[in-house]
């Protein structure tokens, strides 16, 4: 009998010790994926119960800080590579980020509640500001573009638990001209979360005029910029957490990339690392002379999947297909033109074009596909791009596997916070 008892204790407590750490491993996802997270989000209840083992986890692994409370949560997420361009919210640009700081700035100042119409007017009073004006920024609401700029920032901010929704809706807005209160919406400011949306080492408000940094580069740096033990162990901390943020955050981490101190680092620890980092997440570690990556079978821990469904998808799997092939047969320095990958697709339109939507297979489509292709391949790090150029990097090698067969159904394989090699 009092075996049986400890038997039935240790699988009860086997089956305890597997759900903490599955609920660990949910927790941390979730964050690498929404590093601001409200009190909303589907994973949350699991963040705040594994607090404490992630916020240890996060410091001893990439040196980044995680803050839970009961409003929410904010991984301080800095990144390794300041230079990345593919980075960023979907469909924003240069003016819409402009939007979205002004937007801030007057959420800290409002009331506890605002209205989209007054948020809208004291963004525009906002963009009269001398500075914005001599950069040729301009806002006014008078069109639909402006407006519809404006409540894609609302929609960020609303999904960022910045703002809450308290009645009304945005679609109306873009199309009213008169600021008519039938088509406003009346949000909850979250004071917690706004003071959150700066993931920084020191904000930008803490220079004097006469010290601030002055070109992009230099702000960028200043931001993010930590301190650094002077010491060998300081030193080695801090190219692990480098090197630890780009196989969680890039879609693969290529030796070549890397300064000589860093890649000296990394051929050293990449094994004893990736098999740490991928304990803790349930990514796989694919290693390979040029580099290594973390891949994430499930296909959730990425905003860019691969292969994944519809029409653009398919031409990128084709145009990722094609590019590998060409590297494998011609060699690292093969080089494609946009010009030439265009072709390439409207030559595929005539095998494939069937299985794509109606207005895929029109004339001249096959341009803003082959852009399309080229703009996700860029972000997972499988080409590079200089003018119309396009270089095919190592990890596009996985792709070449001959002729592409269309299927009812296919599995999905995913890049997720690394490319596949």
């Amino acid at each position: 009998m009092v075996t049986r008892r400890n038997t039935g204790s240790q699988r009860i407590g086997e089956l305890q010790a597997r759900q903490q750490r599955d609920e660990f491993r949910i927790g941390l996802r979730a964050l690498l994926m929404q590093p601001l997270m409200p009190p909303a989000h589907e994973d949350f209840p699991a963040v705040r119960r594994q607090a404490d083992k992630l916020r240890e986890w996060f410091a001893r692994e990439a040196g980044w800080v995680l803050h839970v409370e009961r409003e929410g949560a904010r991984l301080y997420k800095r990144p390794a590579d300041l230079q990345g361009a593919t980075r960023g919210l979907k469909d924003f640009d240069r003016r819409r980020y402009v939007l979205l700081c002004l937007a801030c700035a007057v959420l800290e100042r409002a009331d506890p509640q605002i209205t989209l119409h007054l948020l809208g007017e004291r963004v525009m009073e906002m963009a009269t500001d001398p500075a914005l004006l001599t950069r040729q920024f301009s806002f006014t609401l008078r069109t639909a573009a402006e407006r519809r700029d404006l409540v894609a920032v609302c929609r960020s901010l609303l999904e960022f638990g910045v703002l809450q929704r308290v009645a009304g809706d945005e679609d109306g807005f873009v199309h009213d001209t008169t600021g008519s209160t039938q088509s406003d919406a009346l949000y909850d400011i979250q004071r917690r979360m706004l003071a959150g949306m700066l993931a920084a080492v020191r904000g930008p408000s803490t220079w004097a005029t006469a010290d601030a940094p002055v070109t992009l580069d230099e702000r960028m740096h200043a931001l993010v910029t930590e301190h650094v033990a002077d010491s060998d162990e300081g030193r080695r901390t801090a190219l692990r957490h480098t090197l630890a943020r780009r196989l969680l955050d890039d879609p693969v981490v290529y030796a070549d990339a890397l300064d000589a101190e860093t890649q000296a680092y990394f051929a050293n620890q990449r094994g004893v690392m990736a098999a740490r980092l991928c304990d803790a997440t349930g990514l796989v570690a694919e290693q390979r002379a040029e580099g290594l990556a973390l891949t994430d079978e499930a296909g959730t821990l990425t905003d860019v999947a691969m292969p994944g469904e519809g029409t653009e998808a398919h031409v990128t799997l084709l145009v990722a297909e094609h590019l590998a092939e060409r590297a494998r047969k011609e060699g690292a320095g093969a080089t494609n033109t946009d010009d030439a990958i265009a072709a390439f697709v409207r030559g595929a339109t005539e095998r494939y074009g069937r299985f794509w939507r109606k207005s895929a297979r029109e004339p001249g489509a096959e341009r803003e596909l082959a852009q399309t292709a080229l703009e996700r391949l860029q972000k997972l790090d499988l080409i590079r791009r200089d003018a119309d150029r396009v270089y095919a990097l190592p990890a596009i090698a996985r792709f070449a596997l001959g002729d592409a067969e269309v299927q009812a159904t296919a599995p999905r394989s995913r890049q997720s916070s690394g490319s596949l090699f």
